[in-house]
């Protein structure tokens, strides 16, 4: 593989890892609440949740969409109305006070508990299925090496977990928090309007 192969990669992966989604909203609510190790954690788990998805791209995801083309709609079809329930559900509770104290099970929680919460979650979206059995697998040749695919999830990893660590140490700033806290209403639903456009958007794709 070329550099620019590469390059391709990361360019197109970061932009789906930027691009507003639950992992993105879930970094930036643990680093309201809880932090910045602990939100950075939990970026961990983010990228490592990731990294499977693009695994099973690369081993057989796109090979089971290619003999089952209908998973892929259901996959779509799903991954869109998961985002249009987190946009109504964001939308709705927008004006209610968030509440940044940590509760007991929080606290319980570990730094194992919070890698797997970010696994969890990347796992439970359907969002990176489709991302990574479709878009991804046109930048990766038929004919790369094995010692590419260390470097492409290399890459995944550091786009997923380091965009969301780095959202999580913004959210976790205290002249950030109160910022967010004095506009909550406002960018919470702006939040829930952009993940209802990428949930009508995948539907009609």
């Amino acid at each position: 593989m070329t550099l620019a192969a590469f390059a391709a990669i990361y360019l197109v992966h970061l932009a789906a890892a930027i691009s507003p989604g639950p992992a993105v909203l879930l970094a930036a609510r643990t680093g309201l609440r809880e932090g910045f190790l602990r939100g950075t954690w939990l970026a961990v788990g983010l990228g490592l949740g990731a990294c499977i998805w693009a695994l099973a791209a690369l081993f057989g995801l796109a090979v089971l969409f290619r003999v089952a083309p209908a998973l892929l709609s259901v996959l779509k079809y799903a991954g869109a109305a998961y985002l249009l329930y987190l946009a109504w559900k964001m939308w709705r509770h927008a004006p209610e006070p968030l509440d940044t104290r940590i509760s007991e099970e929080q606290s319980a929680r570990g730094t194992l508990g919070l890698i797997w919460q970010g696994i969890a979650t990347q796992l439970a979206n359907p969002k990176p299925a489709v991302f990574f059995g479709t878009i991804f697998l046109t930048f990766v040749p038929p004919e790369a090496p094995a010692w590419a695919y260390g470097v492409i999830l290399a890459i995944i990893f550091v786009n997923d977990a380091g965009w969301n660590a780095l959202v999580v140490r913004i959210f976790s700033l205290p002249r950030t928090r109160s910022f967010y806290l004095n506009l909550k209403t406002a960018i919470e639903r702006t939040f829930g309007a952009l993940l209802a456009l990428l949930g009508a958007k995948l539907a009609l794709s």
